[in-house]
């Protein structure tokens, strides 16, 4: 008879015997950040996340660090909308000035990670500029067929990478899923002096129901239609590797799946396949979703560090998760 239950029988022989491990190293804190002085708004869809005004999210990141979290990533809350999403690569926006502060404080301790999309500027609340504009496509009886501008969001996307980048980022991670946005950022980063600064591309990024929550938090809700032309269909898998390896290809440093949870067969797939480093986002819904059942704080721990653990057994080197503060500090005791 193999006796399996013998490595199993106390605390100690488990945790000789682990053969996955979360590290503080490995993960990173998304913050959403919105304009103004000591506010630290509640997002009510996902109970313990804030958007943060600059002052008080230099405190949080503070405690972020006690933690020993030093990586988080940045989604900017704008009050200024428009149809082209242009305040996104201002010079003066609200995550470039985050940015500044957090780099004044931090330096290179920190790793700071900056969203490079569209949704969160744009009054129409996609990823890319409309071909149309939104009145005509709202009656178009195909709203959804070629409702992006692949192209010219590809000149935006690198605009905001670029003033990202002049802030003092040191990844920038385009999320727009427009084909070509890697290259092209790429090739805007080089011409500008900015070879060194990496990509996290949102690789194998599919339309997904489990991303709820953040659009409330970053109100980035959509006004019509949905992402499925541009984000990926979740009934492929195969198509997600090759999404992953144009993005290697036009010069990603760092790869993405997104959603996590749910997709555990495609970071298995792109592990065994590239030798990059690759990131999974344990998303806004996933999130919720243990919030909305655990019935204590013990309980969300335990559910947390076992999702958090599937992520890694699956073969993500960097995950992305809201739980990343907590499970430092749930790491050191």
């Amino acid at each position: 008879m193999n006796r399996l239950n013998r490595v199993r029988r106390t605390s100690a022989l488990r945790n000789l015997v682990a053969r996955t491990r979360l590290s503080p190293d490995n993960l990173v804190m998304p913050y959403f950040v919105r304009e103004g002085r000591k506010m630290k708004q509640p997002v009510s869809a996902m109970p313990g996340v804030f958007r943060f005004s600059q002052d008080e999210l230099l405190k949080e990141v503070e405690q972020l660090r006690r933690a020993g979290i030093n990586s988080l990533i940045l989604f900017g809350v704008s009050g200024e909308k428009d149809d082209s999403g242009a305040n996104a690569y201002s010079e003066n926006g609200l995550i470039q000035k985050a940015v500044r502060v957090l780099k004044k404080n931090f330096g290179d301790e920190l790793v700071v990670i900056t969203d490079v999309c569209l949704c969160g500027y744009a009054k129409h609340g996609h990823c890319g500029v409309l071909k149309n504009s939104p009145q005509s496509t709202v009656h178009s009886p195909q709203k959804n067929y070629g409702l992006i501008d692949n192209d010219k969001t590809l000149e935006i996307l690198t605009k905001v990478a670029l003033s990202q980048v002049r802030a003092g980022v040191d990844i920038v991670a385009p999320s727009s899923v427009m084909d070509g946005q890697v290259q092209a950022i790429r090739e805007g980063l080089d011409k500008n002096g900015f070879g060194d600064i990496a990509i996290m591309g949102y690789s194998a990024k599919f339309a997904s129901g489990f991303y709820g929550p953040f659009r409330e938090a970053a109100d980035s809700a959509m006004q019509f239609g949905d992402r499925k032309s541009y984000q990926m269909d979740f009934r492929n898998s195969d198509e997600a590797l090759r999404e992953i390896e144009a993005d290697i290809q036009e010069g990603a440093d760092i790869v993405m799946v997104k959603p996590a949870l749910a997709y555990l067969d495609i970071i298995t797939k792109a592990k065994e396949k590239f030798a990059v480093p690759l990131a999974a986002f344990n998303v806004s819904g996933e999130y919720a979703m243990v919030k909305a059942y655990a019935q204590s704080a013990e309980a969300e721990k335990e559910l947390a560090i076992e999702i958090l653990t599937s992520i890694k057994r699956a073969g993500a080197d960097i995950i992305i998760s809201y739980w990343a503060k907590d499970l430092g500090r749930w790491l050191k005791t």
